[in-house]
């Protein structure tokens, strides 16, 4: 079996936080370039401004995943990591992980539950795609579908 890669998913919420903050960077840049008179303090608040953009754009359009025969590699931005598929003992499916490792950048993804307590959070385009890929290297891994609670 060859790598296979997959984008993650990116939704509005996402989308907006990332490009709003980014648009509030670029144009406080560009407010602090136009100033008559730049100090030390303004190109320190530029450079710091320009690499917050550069972080969130690097996480926003470098975040994917791969899976080899053995391994479920990530990768958002600068976080990189993989697990032995081996290890992966239930997947929950279109649910949101609020807290802990999250190279995901979309709600109602995918959070894999690995080794004893550890978990991640990942967003692939498809979950079933994803899912689907996954069992075919191990039928032995759980899947649950997540229901909303009732009221």
């Amino acid at each position: 079996m060859e790598t296979l890669k997959f984008k993650s998913k990116k939704d509005v919420l996402f989308q907006a936080l990332i490009l709003g903050t980014a648009g509030f960077c670029i144009s406080t840049v560009v407010t602090q370039s136009l100033a008559t008179e730049l100090d030390k303090w303004n190109y320190i608040t530029i450079n710091l401004l320009l690499f917050v953009c550069g972080f969130l754009f690097w996480c926003y359009y470098g975040t994917y995943y791969e899976l080899t025969q053995t391994h479920l590699k990530y990768n958002c931005g600068p976080i990189r990591g993989h697990i032995e598929i081996k290890e992966i003992r239930e997947i929950i499916k279109d649910k949101t992980l609020w807290v802990g490792l999250k190279p995901a950048t979309a709600r109602k993804g995918l959070i894999i539950k690995y080794r004893k307590f550890d978990e991640i959070y990942i967003s692939p385009e498809s979950n079933d795609e994803f899912i689907s890929h996954i069992l075919a290297i191990n039928d032995a891994i759980k899947i649950t579908a997540h229901s909303k609670p009732s009221l």
